[in-house]
């Protein structure tokens, strides 16, 4: 891996998606909980708090996701039903809303 900011690839946008490629997106969000319920199943408390790549815990980054999809969904959703929506602000690196 040459970039550890970038454990899966860097993200490289295309230009159209199908049908079929967006409600396979919508299906592997909609999976993530499960997924991320079996991979860390059957842990140990040291293994939860083992930092990754030096940084947050197994635990802090499992909560972590939960937070930004959760914020990321109440950010949507106000945009869509707001009658003059801004972009609210937020701090990545603590998984909520800024300050």
């Amino acid at each position: 891996m040459e970039d550890l900011r970038y454990p899966v690839g860097k993200f490289h946008r295309k230009e159209s998606i199908s049908a079929a490629e967006r409600n396979a997106m919508i299906e592997g969000v909609a999976q993530t909980p499960a997924k991320l319920r079996a991979a860390v199943k059957g842990l140990s408390a040291a293994q939860l708090a083992t930092p990754y790549r030096r940084g947050w815990t197994v635990t802090q980054l499992v909560h972590h996701i939960a937070d930004s999809h959760a914020n990321a969904y109440m950010r949507f959703k106000l945009a869509l039903t707001e009658n003059e929506p801004t972009i609210k602000t937020y701090d990545e690196r603590n998984g909520g809303a800024g300050r």
